[in-house]
């Protein structure tokens, strides 16, 4: 195909797979929410996860989203330096983001800053949001949509602690976010812990964190023990679906990390409501296509 019929087809299923991120959730989410209804005995905590269900299966029947606020527009881009597309892709995301908010439908959720106006398209300066990260020698390039609500990740909060905190001061500073009324994200949560050198990178590692599949876990062990030790502390907070109580107030906690300063410790947390709207895709440079994320999904 000519390049404006490629960059057309691009534009085409990015615009269908938004849409789709926004009304149905990602397999491993689903899959983290019937193991959590199953383990529960409150009453009201199983109606509450009934609720969620009945909730996912309305917004399939009847082609909606899930949730009333369809988020900023983030994509998270792991692309080849030799994918065709490369140099059109913010172009093309633009586009993708214009339309799905039209044909999905999705909120008008993007509101310029300073000048307060709602653009109505969900475009704007410097939105959607886009994170690139570049992979040499490669020809494929994968892109992550994530609708970032008012009330689960944007609310999110970053600290750059002193040495002497340690990892009890990381540990502290999250228990700390989690049971403030800082975060309005509907549990249980998905929780991203980014731990790195200053805010900004530990920003960036938090929401990279809540893109892993719920029960993944960090290569490093002794990360790996702190987000098993995390998830079973926060866990018995009790806050249950949708704050009402019960025995999980998180799907899972997920740290990633980089190497830091010696006299700093950069420490961030971003959440993922139980409605945790984020897809995957993977596209060859034939165009041809995966969805990672959605078990079985068609377009």
């Amino acid at each position: 195909m000519s390049t404006s019929e490629a960059i057309s087809s691009l534009t085409d299923v990015m615009t269908r797979f938004t849409g789709y991120v926004g009304k149905r959730l990602p397999t491993d989410v689903m899959k983290k929410l019937e193991a959590l209804r199953a383990e529960e005995d409150a009453p009201l905590a199983m109606a509450v996860y009934d609720s969620m269900f009945e909730n996912q299966k309305r917004a399939d029947e009847l082609d909606r989203p899930c949730c009333q606020d369809t988020g900023v527009i983030q994509y998270f881009i792991t692309c080849g330096a030799k994918f065709p597309y490369l140099s059109g892709l913010e172009s093309i995301l633009k586009t993708a983001t214009l339309e799905a908010t039209k044909k999905a439908p999705l909120r008008h959720n993007a509101v310029e800053t300073f000048i307060e106006k709602n653009t109505g398209t969900n475009t704007g300066s410097r939105i959607p949001w886009l994170d690139w990260d570049i992979i040499p020698d490669d020809d494929s390039c994968t892109i992550e949509v994530y609708m970032a609500g008012g009330g689960c990740s944007l609310p999110g909060a970053a600290k750059v602690l002193m040495p002497g905190q340690g990892y009890e001061g990381v540990n502290q500073f999250v228990f700390d976010v989690i049971t403030s009324y800082g975060v309005n994200a509907c549990p249980p949560l998905l929780v991203g812990v980014g731990v790195s050198t200053s805010v900004e990178t530990a920003a960036r590692l938090s929401k990279k964190a809540i893109l892993r599949p719920v029960d993944s876990t960090h290569p490093n062990p002794d990360a790996a023990k702190m987000e098993a030790l995390l998830e079973e502390g926060l866990n018995k907070v009790g806050l249950g679906p949708q704050g009402m109580g019960g025995k999980a107030s998180v799907m899972g906690v997920n740290i990633e990390s980089s190497a830091r300063h010696p006299s700093t410790i950069g420490v961030a947390v971003s959440t993922g409501c139980w409605a945790h709207r984020r897809g995957a895709i993977r596209f060859s440079a034939d165009l041809s296509y995966e969805i990672l994320s959605h078990q079985g999904a068609v377009l």
